[in-house]
């Protein structure tokens, strides 16, 4: 599961979330691959990989207007802990629930998506032109819930997030067992890497350097909270410049050009070993 955008920033790009074999399309693992899909980027990265902050050569005019029911909500949810939607699957456990990051663009969290609360504001995203070149999800609801859908309903291998900053939702993020996905029939996959997919949803957050450092708090969190995983993986497109650059600012290395079904990918890799390194 699952773009990008020009800018003078290395973050500007919605990152691309990377593999044509979507999650949980597959019994064996099909999420969006990392950065594939279409990142997160970053898809990400991803994007995912991933989009991360915009879509090359893509006018990006789009900016959304969060409703104040949909705030609420999520200010409800993330004050009650046991009020949100827990994930039950052993495999990646509950995002929800993992501490939030202190970052220098606020504190940041992950709250697993719920389509009755989330879905118009996905959806939204995936319709801005500068995500939709690399996420290809753009039309009515019905198509960002079918993307949705098997993630959902499947073992846990893959968990589509929302990206809440300071209390407001402004990223989409697919966490996701990338040894467990496509994306491993095309690398040397070790058990338990985790891979990310990701957007910016709003223009706003684009261009000012919050791709890159979500990307970072991200595996971060990935890192501290999934003890087994060594490694956080995106697969963003090799076109999508920014987002690649992304993802070497927040501390990924370039492990190698892979050529997944729908693009040829740029394979990142953070590693647990030098994170404090890099």
């Amino acid at each position: 599961m699952p773009p990008a955008e020009p800018s003078a920033e290395p973050d500007a790009v919605p990152a691309d979330h990377g593999s044509a074999e979507r999650s949980g399309t597959e019994p064996s693992g099909t999420e969006p691959s990392g950065t594939e899909p279409s990142g997160s980027s970053a898809d990400g990265s991803s994007a995912s990989s991933d989009t991360t902050d915009g879509g090359a050569g893509v006018e990006d005019t789009l900016d959304l207007e969060l409703t104040e029911e949909l705030l609420a909500l999520i200010a409800g949810e993330r004050s009650a802990g046991a009020a949100r939607t827990r994930v039950t699957h052993e495999l990646l456990g509950d995002p929800g629930t993992w501490p939030p990051a202190l970052t220098a663009a606020g504190e940041f969290a992950l709250l697993p998506v719920r389509p009755e609360r989330d879905l118009a504001v996905v959806s939204r995203w995936m319709n801005d032109p500068a995500v939709a070149a690399f996420w290809e999800l753009s039309g009515p609801e019905s198509v960002t819930a079918d993307h949705l859908r098997p993630q959902l309903e499947g073992d846990g291998r893959s968990i589509p997030c929302l990206g809440v900053l300071d209390g407001t939702p402004m990223s989409y993020w697919e966490i996701y067992r990338a040894d467990l996905d496509p994306l491993a029939r095309h690398y040397p996959a070790r058990p338990h890497d985790t891979g990310v997919h990701l957007l910016i949803g709003g223009v706003n957050n684009r261009g000012r350097g919050v791709g890159t450092t979500l990307l970072r708090a991200v595996a971060d969190l990935v890192l501290d909270n999934l003890p087994r995983c060594g490694r956080v993986v995106a697969e963003p497109d090799l076109r999508n410049t920014p987002s690649v650059s992304a993802f070497l600012s927040a501390g990924f290395r370039f492990s190698a050009e892979v050529d997944l079904p729908d693009k040829r990918a740029a394979l990142m890799i953070r590693d647990r070993t030098y994170r404090a390194q890099l």
